[in-house]
């Protein structure tokens, strides 16, 4: 089923919605919509292997509790109903029924999960398996076609409010879906790490992927085979800091000759638990990360600390870019910059008369708006965008806490609560 547009009810001509994205997003929109019975549903993802999270990140200790993995996996029927029916890969296994359901008393697939301490975080890997085994069943479940490819464009039908969806496939198959129609087009497409350019006269030095320096494996085969080698981490966010740990950890082990200079622009910045509530609880550094931090980089503690012989600590004002990049970033042999992510391509949208269409994302509701065209042909005011909605990394939830700070509520069980929160008018 995976390899072309199939599934248990075969194909369609129109959906009830069209989701492209199988990251942790996409199947968080994937289940909800089952839960409310809107199908058959058209999946598209190039690959369906759990997204960023799987193929880049299994090696990053995540800042989300053990627990709230659990929850995310049992927050709707369709979830529960595919944790129970597939065996579990425990050291506590016991054999499942001929129709592969687990026996009463039986572990579920959450086992693995459900043996880790829930009030700690753990290694994504742990949230990456468990997002395959959803998508694995969730392509088997009645209702969902999936197909692999992308999403090229969209054509709105600004009569009907109905969308016309045109799919690309480059190994396309006779069974694959070209074009089909649906009332909601979902976008969970992701983020990648920002990669800009940096400011002054430092061009020419070669970057290294922040997805390969979160990875202390490749990051070892990376460096390893190089002579002594100079690496510049500009940024203060989790991933600056578990680059900053990870280089530290093959210095002071493997490749001593590795030196790190680090370019941060603000003083390292904690979540806290407040009353019931968590201050820069999107923001803030947390878990093994923010204990690390405030052992070896806090101003008072950097010098006494072992990180110190490998780690020049370099800090400039906002603003001073430009002087200190030209003064400090000659030299690296590479240079990683954690400094966010940017959103993933959507599909190219517009409407039936070939108006170009640019969607702005409501992240309140979930949904997007676009500048209508008037009925005399001049541009209109900002309206509501028809049967399009977002979540994600790429389209997360803006939240405010009790002090008044905004930020955007990134993580797996944050996605739910959102989805859950705004699927319903997903009409």
């Amino acid at each position: 089923m995976s390899g072309g547009g199939s599934g248990p009810y075969g194909t369609y001509s129109e959906y009830a919605a069209v989701v492209v994205g199988a990251g942790p997003a996409g199947v968080t929109c994937v289940g909800n919509l089952l839960e409310r019975k809107v199908e058959p549903i058209l999946w598209v993802d190039d690959a369906f292997n759990g997204g960023r999270v799987n193929r880049k990140y299994r090696e990053v200790p995540s800042n989300t509790k053990a627990a709230l993995f659990i929850d995310f996996a049992t927050a709707v029927a369709p979830f529960r109903k595919i944790v129970s029916a597939t065996p579990s890969r425990s050291r506590y296994d016991e054999p499942s029924d001929s129709d592969g359901v687990a026996v009463s008393g039986k572990p579920d697939k959450l086992q693995n999960l459900r043996e880790l301490d829930p009030t700690k975080g753990c290694e994504l890997s742990y949230a990456a398996d468990m997002i395959v085994m959803l998508t694995e069943g969730l392509k088997r479940t009645p209702g969902i076609i999936t197909q692999q490819g992308k999403v090229g464009e969209a054509v709105l039908d600004e009569a009907t409010s109905k969308w016309t969806v045109c799919l690309d496939n480059p190994n396309q198959s006779e069974t694959d879906i070209s074009s089909v129609q649906t009332k909601r087009l979902i976008l969970c497409t992701g983020s990648s790490p920002t990669d800009a350019p940096l400011p002054g006269n430092v061009s020419g030095l070669p970057s290294l992927d922040l997805d390969d320096a979160l990875s202390p494996t490749l990051l070892s085969q990376k460096l390893s085979p190089l002579g002594p080698t100079t690496i510049s981490v500009i940024g203060a966010s989790h991933s600056a800091i578990l680059v900053l740990r990870n280089l530290y950890n093959l210095a002071s082990s493997s490749k001593p000759d590795l030196k790190i200079r680090w370019l941060t622009r603000h003083s390292l910045r904690y979540a806290e638990f407040m009353d019931g509530w968590i201050l820069r609880d999107n923001t803030g550094l947390k878990g093994e990360v923010a204990v690390w931090a405030k052992a070896n980089l806090e101003p008072e503690v950097f010098d006494q600390s072992p990180v110190s012989k490998y780690i020049d600590a370099i800090s400039y004002e906002a603003g001073a870019e430009k002087e200190v990049f030209e003064q400090h970033l000659p030299g690296s042999d590479f240079v990683i910059q954690a400094i966010g992510y940017t959103r993933d391509p959507v599909p190219a949208m517009k409407t039936s008369s070939g108006k170009e269409i640019t969607p702005y994302y409501d992240h309140e509701k979930g949904s997007f708006n676009y500048v209508r065209e008037s009925e005399c042909g001049s541009i209109g005011d900002l309206a509501k965008l028809p049967g399009v909605y977002g979540a994600g990394i790429a389209w997360p939830e803006r939240v405010k806490d009790p002090h008044g700070n905004v930020e955007y509520a990134v993580g797996f069980f944050k996605f739910m609560k959102f989805v859950k929160k705004v699927s319903p008018e997903w009409n």
